[in-house]
Formats: C-alpha cells, structure tokens, sequence
C-alpha cells in the first residue's frame, strides 16, 4: 500500500482521497532541512519562539470549522469531543508559550569563581539546557488533535527550540495532512526557519524516521508493540537517541469496603462512566479494578453498562484488536463474564459491544500474563480480593501504569491507605483519591507517565509543563568570556530569566 485512506467508523465508508506514504528521499529532505533549522530556531530570543506557538494556535482556532468536520469524519468521536480537543491542543501551545516567557525551563546555572573554595579554587561555571535537535513525533490515533500533529510532543519540543517532523497516524490521514499544511503556514508567516515543521506519512517513513541521522530524540504515544519496535530501533542505531513512548497502561483502581459501605453508587455510576469514555479509548481507562469480595456490585454494574451509549471504535483494526483481546481475555480459566464478550452490534463500521469480567484475586496471580494486558476499548475486569494480604499482593504483581486510584475511607482504615498510597506510587505516575484516572489537566503540575509498559521512560511526562525537558540537554561553559556565552548565562541577563547564581535563585 503507498497511500493511507481514511475511513468514517461509523459507516466504512472511505473519507477524502488517499494521502500518499512519503518517499526515502522525501523523508531524508525534510530530515535534513529539519537539521539545517537548528541553529536559527535555537538561537531564537524565548519571546520570539513563544510568539511561534501562539500563531500556531491562532491558525488551528482560525480554522476549527474546517478542522473538526474532517476529524469526525475519520474518527467518529463527534464534534462536541473534537472541539474541546482543539480547544486543549490550542491551551497547550499557549501554555508553552507562557513557559517560553517565563524562561526558568532553562534551568540557568551559575556559580561564579572562587579561588578560595575548598578543596579545589573554583573556576566560572554556568550551565542550561539547549535544545537537543530535531525531534520524531508519533501521532496517535485517540487524540487526532491533542496527540496529533500539533499536539504536546509537537508543542514541548517546538518550545524547547526543536524542529519537529510528525509521522502522522494511518487512522486520519486526511486530518494529519490539512492540519500539517495548517501549521507549517502559521510557522512560516510567523517568521520560523525553514525546515522547522514537516509531515511525512507511511509505516516505512515511520521505520526510517527514527532511525535518520538528523533525529535526536522521539516521542511516541500508541500500543507496546508499536512503540516497543520503534524503541527497539532507536536504541540499535550507531547513535542511540532517547526515544519518549507512551506505551499502555492497566490504570489500577482499588475500592475498599470502607468506600464501598459509604458511597457505592457514586463508584459505580464513576466507573462506568470511566471505564465506557471514548468508547473505551483512553490510556488512562480504568482497565483493573479490585473489589473486596462479597461487594454485590454485578447486577449493578451490568445495568449501568448497558445504560451507556457507544460510539464507533476509531478503525477496524483496533475493532479487530479489541474483539480478540477480550475473547482471550474471557477465555482464561475462572475469568467469570458479568458483561459480553459478544459479537459488535449489527450494522457497519467499527462498532464495539462493552464487556465487564470478573476473576478472584487468586486466580489473578495465578494467570497475571494472560490476564493483566491492556484491552483497547471498552472493557474491563473486575478483580476480587478477599482479604489484605491478598489486596497487596495483587498489586505487587501489577505492570506499571500511568494512573493509580484509591477510594478509600481515610479515617476508619488509615493503616491501609497508607500502605496503598506507597504501593501504588511505586506503579504509577499519577495516585488520584476519590475520582477517576480519564481526563489529564494540561497545567505545570501535571505527570503523565509510568513505569514500564506505560512508558519507556518514567522520569519523563507526554502532558504539562515538563514535557519540553526530554528535548533538552545540559551544557555548562567553564571560564567562557561573557560575550561568547548564550545570552541566558550572560552577566547582564538580557532575556531576563530566574537563575540561580552561586545557589541562590535570583528572578
């Protein structure tokens, strides 16, 4: 195939005309007019930078009557969704904008000579973090625009003052394209160097992408497999380069029988409502759910299920992927079935039916690498502790995830919650108290990501202010004269940043 087709999940139907894969020498132009930009876009003042993502978002406000339509078509996800999608993928280049003007994401160091320091004189050190060079970003095929070609992978690294090449996702070709016209106008008008923002699509472009010489580093966010070979490939270069997957995730949640006595329809309604979002289509879906056994939820839980409307899985192939999982997933000795799994409603398109199974805590321990696998759509399973002991050792066995969460009741079981709080920090990167892991604040406090399957990295983040730091790299400049010194390290301070001079932080 030389070309991605997008189709409508709804009906099956083709949208637009094929986009066509990007040739090897397509892919090596725009990776060296990538690498040409490097040194024009790092040496951009902050305030110019940031005024290149703030046209970015201008443009994709500018054309969100255009822009939504043609997502819904290849996604299904509706225009309510996609709009606040835009909106959030808008909010986020804005809000590196602000970083950019704020200036402290440069980490700026110094410690100035001293000839009296102990053991040793001590000569002029200062150090920041530079951009690391061109960027791969990895589409995702959830979030057509949030995850997407103008989304955070593209917004950090752009802000860190790195060019980007984007391989679109196969699922909204149509999108990927018009919306990478969209942002390469905007730079360009707005004064970015050429080479600074490019689009290449097709499974061996994205193969070759990472592995190009010009690319430094890669953010990925998509299924293990995909992102594990591309990992895979990062690392067997002859200069391996960091590669930011986003991988999968269980999202663990554990209910107690102090939550449940206090509050058990809210942790249905929560959970069903949690777990059927997006059709089951978020890398932060409750996918695990422990319950003490006894807790009478089923008949509860089903009817909620049933009460839920489901959209359109985004494509076929995740409807295949999806059926399969949940069949073998069902089909593991004392998996119990409360909900499905069935056959996807009649009709065309990608339609997808809910399943809920349950499996004793003991079972699960048992069958923890046929049962403890992410599940891409809207199912769930329900796992049944029967005593403490056997609550922490379930957890124990855990993958990591993005998310863990506690319902609890703090002050009749404050023992356990306490053990629970540091077990689930040890698999997660982010422990949420009463609420639900779907939806990611995009603010500086914000950490999405994990431990191993969840990320490759887990000291790094794909959402909130952070994320521009794995497309930064620290140099320090011993004894430089102060006009060869990048203007943040001068003694003057011209872009007016918060530093930190001989351990003090001077603003």
């Amino acid at each position: 195939m030389t070309a991605d087709q997008g189709h409508d999940p709804r009906t099956g139907e083709p949208v637009g005309e094929p986009v066509p894969h990007t040739s090897p020498s397509e892919l090596d132009r725009a990776c060296r007019a990538a690498a040409a930009a490097v040194p024009a876009l790092a040496a951009m003042p902050p305030a110019d930078r940031a005024e290149l993502l703030r046209a970015v978002a201008g443009a994709l406000a500018e054309h969100a009557g255009e822009l939504v339509p043609l997502a819904d078509a290849e996604t299904g996800l509706g225009h309510p969704r996609l709009t606040g999608e835009l909106t959030r993928t808008r909010v986020q280049l804005e809000m590196f904008a602000g970083v950019l003007d704020e200036g402290s994401y440069l980490e700026a160091v110094i410690d100035l000579p001293d000839p009296a320091a102990q053991p040793a004189p001590r000569p002029d050190l200062r150090r920041m973090l530079l951009p690391i060079g061109p960027v791969a970003v990895y589409a995702a095929s959830n979030f057509p625009f949030a995850f997407s070609i103008a989304g955070g992978d593209t917004a950090s690294a752009l802000a860190a003052g790195c060019p980007v090449i984007v391989k679109a996702h196969p699922g909204h070709p149509g999108l990927a394209a018009r919306c990478g016209q969209v942002v390469t106008g905007a730079l360009a008008a707005a004064g970015a160097p050429a080479g600074t923002f490019a689009v290449v699509h097709g499974l061996d472009a994205g193969r070759a992408l990472v592995q190009h010489p010009a690319i430094a580093a890669a953010g990925f966010t998509g299924s293990l497999a995909g992102g594990r070979a591309l990992f895979d490939l990062a690392a067997a270069r002859p200069d391996p380069i960091p590669f930011y997957g986003e991988l999968g995730s269980l999202n663990p949640v554990v209910i107690t029988a102090g939550a449940l006595a206090d509050r058990a329809d809210p942790i249905v309604a929560g959970f069903v409502g949690s777990y059927l979002l997006g059709s089951g289509q978020f890398c932060t879906k409750p996918g695990v759910v422990l319950l003490p056994a006894g807790h009478g939820l089923a008949d509860r839980l089903a009817t909620a299920v049933r009460q839920t409307d489901l959209g359109p899985l985004l494509n076929a192939r995740i409807q295949t992927g999806y059926a399969q999982t949940a069949a073998a997933l069902s089909a593991v000795p004392g998996v119990r079935s409360l909900l499905g799994p069935t056959a996807p409603p009649a009709g065309p398109g990608a339609q997808a039916a809910p399943v809920l199974l349950a499996v004793d805590a003991p079972t699960l321990l048992d069958r923890a690498d046929e049962l403890l696998v992410e599940c891409f759509g809207p199912a769930s399973l329900l796992v049944e502790y029967a005593t403490t002991e056997a609550l922490l050792a379930t957890l124990s066995a855990l993958p990591g995830s993005l998310t863990a969460t506690i319902h609890a009741d703090p002050a009749t079981e404050t023992d356990l919650v306490t053990t629970l709080v540091d077990r689930l920090t040890a698999r997660a990167g982010r422990v949420i108290f009463d609420g639900w892991p779907t939806g990611v604040a995009v603010t500086w406090a914000m950490h999405h990501g994990g431990p191993w399957p969840a990320t490759t990295n887990a000291g790094h983040t794909s959402v909130g202010v952070t994320a521009i730091r794995r497309f930064q790299r620290p140099v320090v400049y011993q004894n430089a004269p102060d006009p060869l010194l990048p203007p943040a390290l001068q003694d003057g301070n011209p872009w007016r940043i918060p530093r930190r001079v001989n351990g003090t932080l001077t603003t």
